[in-house]
This record gives structure tokens, sequence and C-alpha cells, in this order.
């Protein structure tokens, strides 16, 4: 995953005695069908039962974290939009983007489930 601008900026203080980072009371995985870039934008998508979904990380081990939790997506009332991109936020609903990564180009009908199982989504230091 790559590290949004707001994360970036918030450890650079945090590690050169600039503001103290607060770690996110909780995470939470969004799905784009237009993705965002460090600074933000992008599209996330909307409607027929989509929401961002809790997501929680392992320790880093060799600067490498994983999803310990099974993150599902349910589509209802419609088909979603293409999803090309994922992004981690520290709110349920607007907040602040903490990094973002491709993914697998995948459409959910509706009546049907996106699962991410345990361990397949990774945050890595680059």
């Amino acid at each position: 995953m790559s590290y949004s601008d707001y994360t970036e900026n918030a450890v650079q203080d945090h590690i050169h005695g600039g503001t103290a980072f607060t770690q996110p009371a909780a995470q939470y995985l969004a799905l784009f069908s237009i993705a965002p870039t460090d600074a933000g934008g992008g599209t996330e998508l909307t409607g027929s039962g989509y929401a961002r979904q809790s997501i929680t990380f392992s320790a880093s081990s060799g600067g490498i974290a994983a999803n310990t939790n099974t993150v599902t997506f349910t589509a209802s009332g419609g088909d979603w939009s293409a999803a090309v991109h994922g992004a981690v936020f520290d709110a349920l609903t607007a907040g602040n983007m903490l990094e973002h990564n491709a993914v697998t180009s995948v459409t959910v009908l509706d009546g049907s489930d996106l699962v991410y199982a345990a361990g397949t989504i990774t945050s890595a230091l680059d």
C-alpha cells in the first residue's frame, strides 16, 4: 500500500518532534471505482448497500502488517461499479485516508459478497 500525504506528514511530524501522531481508534477499508492519489480524491463506491468495513491489522513484522479479520462487503439493492482500488481510513465516513493500493478489478453483483480473508490485505513500508 502507498501511504497518503496525511500519513506521511503525520509520521514525519511525530518522528521529528512536531505534533505527536495518535493511533486511530479504528480503521475502515473503502473501495474505489476511480483511484485516489496520495493527496486523496478518487471516487469511492456508493449506494446499493455499500459501506466501508472495519479492518484490523497485526503488529508489523519485517515492515509488513496484514489484516487480522475477515473483511466482507455485501451488495444489496443493485450491482456496484467495478472496484479497482482500496484505501484504509480512520473513520467510517469522511475521515483521513491513511493508505491506498490498487486491487484486482471486481464488480460485486446485487446479493453477492466480496470477501477478503484474514492475512490477504497487507501494509508494507516502501
